[in-house]
């Protein structure tokens, strides 16, 4: 940054300071800060229509959760268990002659005043299934798990677009000041297609997640670094006149406005991170509930994380998605299991099966879930059949997600799959669907929700999408 006498600092241009960074979450802050800043067609806050949540939970299941395993039960592949399968693996893939059907190794029952069915893998979420959709049709454009998990997220399969967190996060802001609206809540693992899932794209930098660790401190260097509040409020300020004469200086640089409005909000994160995020607060019974003293720190952890995800509602965060780590399926996210499938998610079950149901029941008894929309979903299904007997590949024709909260209604089954679990065949439901519908429970039409960007108005679901209203009340 030395230059010529008289001549004013160049700062590192955006390639420079990437070169300089390092990846991971720390990444994740520096796109927040160095994104361009640009200008809103929607007043923050105000939604198009009456909205029915206020908030929403996204509860992620990075590496394709089976289907038939879980919520989509299939007698059939019982019946044909260790038997040819006789066709292609997908769609426009060669005929294969290895791979065979393969029976859920779960048993099924119905649950609730709704008889929904649901595998053993779930026993707390069982409890709850008066309280949910469940949605048996989706389908994903795409097999792979990076294009998959950017779709899930930003309704696109390339990098560069804003997530549906950002979007909400830019319609809607945060009811707090002092929090952003939008929270990542992770194990320090990041799902195929990385950081972009969790991007504001071409949105205003203030728009990106926060992430927030379950392990450790939540936010690292957050703590303010001088006692006495007057001065370092004092010294921010001389901080702050300097960045705005040195933003006059290079003519009002984008990146740099966004770099100073996002060191306030973190300034203004100081005061009520630890307090929001402190569960010594909580009472014993909710503690155990999450299963904050269970023996599985994974599953610990995770109970944390759906735990803060209340508090954080509570405490005004608009849109909370939760992520699980990496502990049973490896770097393509942690449900992928081509091989050991039960042991796979069998673990995976047991480390999020009972914080989420502590939440829809926490939120219930709270009377917060009336207001909040709490969405389970992974990026796409798993084969109905393969060539190990103990395994299943990618599969995205078909898989099952389920929502539970305001507007939505409860105990109640949308779409339905054929008898193998091969094909989405009744109401099929696209990624744009899910979207557009989780828009229009905050009050937001999805045609409208727009961003004017390379000359022209961008939206989340593009040209595509339509509200499921058979799952609405």
């Amino acid at each position: 940054m030395t230059g010529c006498s008289g001549c004013v600092p160049t700062p590192f241009s955006r390639r420079e300071a990437l070169k300089s960074a390092s990846n991971g979450f720390g990444l994740m802050a520096l796109s927040a800060l160095m994104a361009d800043r640009a200008y809103a067609d929607l007043t923050a806050g105000k939604p198009h229509f009456t909205p029915k949540v206020k908030n929403v939970i996204f509860c992620f299941m990075p590496g394709g959760v089976s289907h038939v395993d879980t919520f989509d039960p299939k007698p059939k592949l019982t019946e044909l268990a260790g038997k040819p399968f006789d066709g292609f693996y997908q769609v426009g893939a060669k005929k294969e002659t290895n791979r065979k059907w393969v029976g859920s190794p779960w048993q099924f029952r119905q649950h609730g005043k709704s008889g929904i069915w649901v595998s053993e893998l779930f026993p707390h979420i069982a409890t709850c299934v008066d309280e949910i959709s469940v949605i048996r049709s989706m389908v994903s454009g795409f097999p792979l798990h990076p294009r998959a998990n950017l779709l899930m997220h930003t309704g696109r399969n390339t990098g560069g677009y804003p997530s549906l967190g950002s979007w909400v996060n830019y319609a809607l802001g945060s009811e707090n000041r002092n929090l952003p609206g939008y929270v990542l809540l992770h194990a320090g693992a990041v799902p195929p297609g990385g950081l972009e899932n969790f991007s504001n794209g071409f949105l205003p930098g203030t728009f990106q997640a926060t992430g927030m660790q379950a392990d450790g401190k939540p936010v690292v260097n957050i703590e303010p670094g001088d006692k006495d509040p007057k001065i370092q409020r004092a010294k921010l300020d001389v901080l702050l006149q300097q960045d705005r004469q040195f933003l006059e200086s290079i003519r009002n640089d984008d990146a740099v406005e966004s770099a100073i409005q996002n060191y306030e909000m973190a300034y203004k994160m100081q005061s009520v991170v630890p307090d929001v995020l402190n569960l010594d607060k909580e009472s014993e019974a909710t503690r155990r509930l999450y299963g904050l003293d269970a023996a599985d720190r994974n599953k610990r952890l995770y109970g944390t994380q759906c735990l803060r995800a209340r508090r954080l509602i509570e405490s005004g965060v608009r849109f909370v998605e939760i992520t699980c780590p990496e502990v049973h399926g490896g770097n393509n996210g942690t449900w992928d299991q081509h091989s050991e499938l039960k042991k796979g998610h069998e673990g995976n079950a047991l480390i999020t099966d009972q914080g989420i149901a502590a939440l829809l029941k926490d939120l219930k008894d709270r009377g917060l879930l009336k207001e909040t929309l709490v969405v389970w979903a992974t990026e796409f299904g798993r084969t109905p059949h393969a060539p190990k007997p103990d395994g299943r590949d990618h599969h995205e024709t078909a898989f099952t997600v389920w929502m539970a909260g305001g507007g939505v209604k409860s105990g109640f089954v949308y779409g339905a799959t054929d008898e193998f679990g091969m094909r989405s065949v009744e109401n099929v439901t696209e990624v744009f669907d899910l979207h557009a519908t989780i828009l229009q429970l905050l009050g937001l039409d999805h045609k409208k929700l727009t961003y004017r960007f390379g000359g022209r108005d961008v939206s989340l679901t593009d040209v595509h999408g339509r509200v499921v209203r058979d799952v609405l009340v």
